[in-house]
Formats: C-alpha cells, structure tokens, sequence
C-alpha cells in the first residue's frame, strides 16, 4: 500500500453508526493521524453545524465537506461554496408539494429552512441540520446562500423520489439518492467527488494517496476519486461494485478498524 496523506469519510451509515454515534477510539487514532500527517475529512450530505459538533476539539485541524460537496472548508478556511439558483429552488420546492409524504428541507449557508408543521420530521431532520428556522413558504427568497434542497419520504427515497423528481436533471441540476429515505438536488458538478478534487489540489495530494469511505450512492464520485475506496459492509451494492475494498459496516465501527489496521495500531 502507498503512504496515506489523506482519509475523506462519509458520516451517516459509514463512520457513524446507526444511533449516530462516533467510535470512542477516534480521538486516540486522530491523534496518530496527526502525528503522522493525514489529513482527516468527515463528507456528509449535512450541513456543515451538523457536521462540525461531532469534531469541536479539532475543528480548525481538519478538514470537512458538507452539503453533498456544495461547501468544502480546511482549517477553518472556505475552499468552495456553491449557490443554487433562486428560480430552481420554486420548481423543486413546487414538484415536492406534489408527491404526497415527500418533505422538503432548505439547505443554506447560515441555517436549514422548513416549512411543514410535522414536528416528529422536524425533530428527526435536526440530528442533521443542527441550524434550522420555520418558514411559512419556502419559495420565498431567503437572505442566504443555499447550496441544496434536501427532500425526504418515509417510504424510501429510490421509489417515491427519485422518478419525480428526476426531470430537474434536464435543467442541468443534479439529483442523487443520499440515503434510504433522502435525495438531493443541487447544481450540476456539485458531489464530494469534485469537492474531494478540490482538496487534493489545495493540499497538494493525489488520488493515490487517499484513502475514501462510503455507504450510498452520494459516496460514488467521492470513492471513484481515491484509490484506497472502501464500500462499507453495509453499503448499497452500487457503492460496492464501484469501490476497490470493503471495511466492516458502520455499526462495528469498520472506519476506525481499517485506519488501525493501516497504521498498525491495537
């Protein structure tokens, strides 16, 4: 194996597991990491709060990558931050009011924006968009910079989703299946495969020396752009086809076990 410089991983499914816990060996293999100088990315769907609380003690060290690969930022410094367009987002908040159960969230730069009354969602979507704000309609323009909409059902994202709301490809805006009950729409290009790129060139460090982790079908770019690219146990088998290994699913923590077994470390 080449020497490693670089671990970018997903959070939810992947590094967490599914009480959305971290391992509680992380802050002792960060700081082998540290030591030896790799860089350590969490990528996540999520905002950047939602991300960021799970790594207060060494936030300005690393790296992360939020909003599907809409917002990248190293050592408390912004490398990218997207937009999508004001008039897209009416279209897609307007085609997600008419897929019954389907519930729209907002993502922006400053908080996650809502507008249904159902508080057993908003208390479920808030694990991962930690700054979120009511609105009465969210077709009306926010004094923020979004990078997404979010869209979630109850019933699963790859059936009840994806076939309405694949149209917006055609506008140009991508549209990916995060997890088993969400999907994205963002601008064209954006997905932590690109925003991975980004990093590599700020630091100065190629996809030969990366290792990557992931679980669904948001992960793919990211994974294809690492040579070390994990599929975890628990992953969708497209994850699985397009990466070169495998690690132990989130829920034994198999992120952690396959950084310590790269580093050597009981």
């Amino acid at each position: 194996m080449e020497q490693i410089k670089l671990i970018v991983t997903d959070m939810d499914g992947t590094f967490l597991n599914s009480s959305h816990e971290m391992s509680p060996e992380f802050a002792e293999v960060y700081k082998e990491l540290k030591k030896r100088n790799i860089v350590f990315v969490p990528a996540s769907g999520r905002q950047m709060p939602g991300i960021t609380h799970y790594f207060v003690e060494i936030e300005s060290e690393i790296g992360f990558i939020a909003e599907n690969g809409g917002y990248v930022i190293y050592k408390d410094q912004e490398l990218f931050a997207d937009t999508l367009e004001y008039k897209y987002i009416v279209e897609i908040i307007k085609a997600v009011r008419e897929i019954p159960g389907a519930k729209a969230v907002l993502s922006a730069k400053k908080m996650a924006y809502y507008e249904t009354e159902d508080q057993q969602f908003v208390d479920f979507f808030s694990k991962y968009y930690t700054e979120n704000m009511k609105t009465d309609d969210l077709t009306e323009k926010i004094d923020d910079t979004a990078f997404k909409i979010a869209v979630y059902h109850p019933d699963g994202s790859e059936k009840h989703l994806y076939p309405a709301l694949k149209k917006f490809e055609e506008f140009g805006l991508e549209v990916v299946i995060s997890g088993a009950h969400w999907l994205d729409v963002m601008n064209k290009d954006i997905n932590k495969g690109n925003a991975l790129k980004i990093l590599q060139k700020s630091l100065g460090i190629s996809p030969e020396n990366t290792m990557a982790f992931g679980d669904y079908m948001n992960d793919i770019e990211m994974l294809k752009n690492a040579k070390y690219s994990y599929a975890m146990k628990n992953a969708h088998p497209n994850v699985k086809q397009i990466a070169n290994f495998e690690a132990c699913t989130n829920d034994s923590f198999g992120v952690l076990k396959t950084i310590k077994d790269y580093l050597h470390v009981n």
